[in-house]
């Protein structure tokens, strides 16, 4: 599935077209891919409306992919054919411990092509083994909704006992209130989305409260992670947050729609007692090798909903619109299985 143009969804509501590209042809420190599934992320959607401009056009977007190894470049030698590997938004960059902020930082599926389609490339050395013990459909949104809710947990510098918000509640959220419950088994989490049958669905995966944005959870808390795209949320989020607490912000771009929000920011309410705003910045190879066997010892189980690859267009309006709980993931059936 190839995207030819960026533009608003409200007028285009099939970005993407459905087209017989040539097999890439992996480097020699590459693997070649047989893509099985793929996850549907919010950020498609952000590359699709130019809020971020994918490196060029057209491309192939996504990045959590899961597969297996069709080829091996000739300097790989960690690998073989056959075996089932992960590729996240890092396809590659410097190797240092800050590498998803380094200008050398390459973005699957935004910068090269990515895992809606049969096959694709990655670097052997960003590509991550997958337990047996997850399926593909369960695996594909652990490589960045559930990776990237690991890196914006950890950076709530939560202790045991200390109550955790998440502002939202889709792909990233469902699978970081089952890490927390986790390595926070003291800390009550609250969950807050505008809808109540998704209320319902986080307190039935362990949510101890849940209610609208604009409610006001049991007590307020310590940290709050926000993955919605709007900025009313933020406003919000701030609102809940004790003296010395922290809202992380795990979003790559925010919609302008709602903007207007940020005019009712009130310093002394909302930031003074030393209350700090940090923001998510991709993440690092590391993020990923250190979650996905983490999240099959738990277990993490994503809910999932699938699409065959031809209904892509169909499953990223699903997202937009959030009529669909959980993760969405499109199953890849390759003409060579």
């Amino acid at each position: 599935m190839i995207l030819e143009a960026t533009g608003s969804l409200k007028h285009v509501d099939r970005p993407l077209r459905l087209a017989e590209v040539p097999v890439p042809v992996p480097r020699s420190d590459e693997l070649l891919v047989e893509v099985a599934a793929c996850g549907v992320c919010h950020t498609e959607l952000d590359e699709i409306e130019g809020r971020l401009q994918p490196a060029r056009l057209p491309i192939i977007l996504g990045h959590e992919v899961i597969g297996r190894v069709a080829q091996c470049g000739s300097d790989v030698s960690n690998f073989q054919l056959g075996n089932r590997v992960g590729v996240g938004w890092i396809h590659q960059s410097n190797g240092t411990c800050q590498e998803n902020l380094a200008p050398e930082f390459v973005a699957t599926g935004c910068d090269v092509d990515g895992g809606y389609a049969e096959y694709m490339t990655v670097p052997a050395g960003y590509a991550v083994p997958i337990p047996d013990d997850l399926k593909d459909a369960e695996a594909a949104p652990l490589m960045c909704a559930g990776a990237i809710g690991y890196r914006a947990l950890r950076l709530c510098e939560l202790t045991d006992g200390q109550p955790l918000g998440l502002m939202g509640f889709g792909g990233s959220a469902h699978l970081v209130l089952q890490l927390a419950k986790h390595i926070y088994p003291n800390s009550p989490v609250f969950v807050f989305t505008r809808d109540s049958s998704i209320q319902h669905f986080a307190r039935d995966l362990g949510a101890d409260w849940s209610g609208a944005i604009d409610a006001q959870p049991p007590e307020k808390v310590r940290s709050i992670i926000d993955t919605t795209p709007a900025w009313w949320p933020v406003v919000q989020s701030l609102r809940k947050i004790k003296p010395g607490g922290r809202l992380v912000i795990n979003a790559i771009r925010k919609e302008d729609n709602d903007k207007e929000a940020l005019q009712d920011l009130s310093y002394h309410e909302h930031l003074w007692m030393e209350r700090e705003i940090k923001s998510v910045a991709n993440l690092t190879f590391r993020d990923i090798a250190e979650f996905i066997p983490l999240a099959a010892i738990i277990p993490i189980r994503p809910e999932v909903t699938t699409y065959p690859l031809e209904q892509a267009n169909e499953a990223l309006q699903d997202l937009r619109q959030g009529t669909v709980k959980g993760a969405k993931v499109l199953m890849i059936e390759s003409k060579a299985r």
